[in-house]
């Protein structure tokens, strides 16, 4: 097993490592996507707003010459329909034709010749119609828009579908793409570039795609790009983002076998040093604001090495997390608090012991036995224990966690939520999850300064835990002001350095014992045999 977890964590490192590189053709993939997307949409809404801006001057001159002139084909409708060509230029002509075809007149009396390559579709919103027409010998589609004159006769007008020639609108298309104008009932107009590809059995990631609308005209433009052309521009690109990915994750990697060659804390030895018992506890004392009492104490743990070396915990909590270590390290802890203070415990019966547990107890219904198999028996009775809730992942399973708790709280024990306000703190759980004691992180503390009179976020907290009648314990008290104001605003308990640190089991045990035996005040007698700890 500790093979195992070791060289796994040093082949995830390296998994990891690997992760830039993979990445890089994913990365440029969804740039060039997104990228090429934009662009395409872009030339898209300039072709569709241009169809648009010409099909609305098309009307325009065609409702003002129809309002101008009092009757069609006479003197004064042929010179608004050559003035309106003159003055637009998307206006390429006019005529007056019956139901059936016949061309009664137009702007310049040389008949119109066109033949049309779409059938008439209703302009929505508008009483015209729109048709699609090959225009004389003009190489790309013009639109003819008409409006129905009475029961016989059309006014019609010409207008380009395109502003410029066929060959001119493609030399200003990139290779290889496709450009379709349509009616929207689908029925083709123009194709303009390579469409083999598009039309080709191609699932649709094969190509970037674009599409719009022309205004409230019955025309849709398409571009279609093959993703491999456009992903080929980006060559340099692809090479500048794989070079500083594999910097990056030879970087990583290094650092990662530096960090286990240079710590190997907690990788390699975390098992054995709890089978070994290299994990001990630390007891920080709790003190009564109000009679300077020791009141109990908080269970914090230290890795003693052989070699005297002492580990602090943020060094491998984390990684005992992770693997499930905490567990058997909380089994190891309870049992070595059961042999460190069932004495002082029997001697002192209000003496309470607070016990950190993690996310993954709360999991694991198994920390219900274990307490039961290590303090059932033992001169330390449950309602001396308190366990706390830490902080650092939240509760996800809450029903597990809801079972957990009622199997402490069935034993006698109380429950603590550990740095209320602070991490993953979730203040429901003060509610939901039956919680008998809070905790005040120190950055709340912290913030009483000398001549501080009010700090409303820790008076809040305060407030709060009143009202949900929980016990109050503050820590990180360091200064006799902020011990002051937390007894002025009714906090009880606390733990910090102007008392004492984390302690050793001996010299907190002398500490208990000689403040029992002689009724002292605790902050005196803390203050030296903090010195000399």
């Amino acid at each position: 097993m500790k093979f195992n977890i070791s060289h796994l964590l040093m082949l995830l490192g390296a998994a990891v490592a690997l992760v830039p590189i993979v990445a890089v053709d994913f990365v440029i993939d969804a740039y060039v996507e997104h990228w090429e997307k934009s662009v395409a949409e872009r030339h898209v809404s300039v072709d569709s707003s241009t169809v648009a801006s010409s099909a609305s001057e098309g009307v325009a001159a065609l409702r003002k010459v129809w309002s101008d002139s009092p009757s069609l084909c006479a003197q004064t409708f042929v010179q608004n329909a050559q003035a309106a060509v003159q003055n637009n230029v998307s206006v390429l002509q006019f005529v007056v034709e019956n139901s059936d075809g016949t061309q009664y007149c137009d702007a310049f009396g040389t008949g119109v010749t066109y033949a049309p390559l779409s059938t008439a579709l209703p302009i929505p919103g508008q009483s015209e119609t729109l048709t699609v027409v090959r225009y004389g010998a003009m190489d790309a589609p013009v639109l003819k828009i008409t409006q129905e004159i009475g029961e016989t006769r059309k006014l019609s007008v010409f207008v380009p579908l395109l502003p410029q020639s066929i060959e001119s609108h493609l030399r200003t298309m990139a290779p290889s793409t496709m450009k379709r104008f349509s009616l929207t009932n689908n029925q083709p107009v123009l194709v303009l570039g390579t469409s083999g590809e598009f039309e080709a059995d191609k699932a649709p990631d094969d190509f970037i795609l674009a599409a719009g609308y022309a205004s409230q005209f019955p025309i849709k433009v398409e571009l279609a790009i093959p993703f491999d052309v456009a992903r080929s521009h980006y060559r340099d690109l692809d090479l500048v983002f794989t070079v500083l990915a594999a910097l990056l994750s030879g970087a990583f990697l290094l650092g990662v076998l530096s960090y286990f060659r240079r710590s190997r804390v907690p990788a390699f030895n975390l098992e054995r040093a709890i089978e070994r018992n290299e994990i001990k506890p630390y007891y920080q004392p709790v003190i009564n604001l109000r009679t300077g009492d020791l009141v109990g104490c908080e269970v914090l743990c230290r890795w003693e090495k052989p070699n005297g070396r002492v580990v602090p915990p943020n060094s491998f909590i984390e990684y005992a997390e992770n693997t499930g270590l905490a567990i058997p390290m909380t089994v190891s802890l309870m049992q070595q608090v059961r042999g460190d203070l069932s004495e002082l415990c029997k001697t002192i019966p209000n003496f309470k012991i607070s016990i950190n547990l993690f996310e993954g107890h709360f999991r694991d219904g198994g920390i219900v036995e274990d307490v039961q198999a290590i303090f059932g028996n033992s001169p330390i009775s449950y309602r001396q224990l308190v366990f706390e809730i830490t902080e650092r992942r939240p509760l996800r399973n809450t029903l597990a966690a809801t079972s957990v708790i009622s199997g402490l709280h069935a034993l006698g024990c109380r429950l603590a939520m550990d740095d209320v306000g602070t991490g993953h703190s979730n203040l429901a759980y003060l509610a939901t999850l039956g919680v008998d004691v809070i905790k005040i992180d120190r950055i709340f503390v912290d913030m009483i300064k000398k001549d501080t009179t009010q700090v409303p976020v820790l008076d809040g907290l305060i407030a709060m835990g009143k009202d949900l009648d929980c016990e109050i314990v503050a820590e990180g008290v360091e200064t006799e002001e902020q011990a002051l104001y937390l007894r002025a605003h009714g906090v009880v308990h606390a733990q910090g350095y102007i008392f004492a640190p984390a302690l050793k089991a001996k010299i907190f045990i002398e500490l208990a014992t000689a403040l029992h035996r002689s009724g002292g005040n605790a902050r005196d007698v803390l203050a030296r045999v903090a010195t000399a700890n």
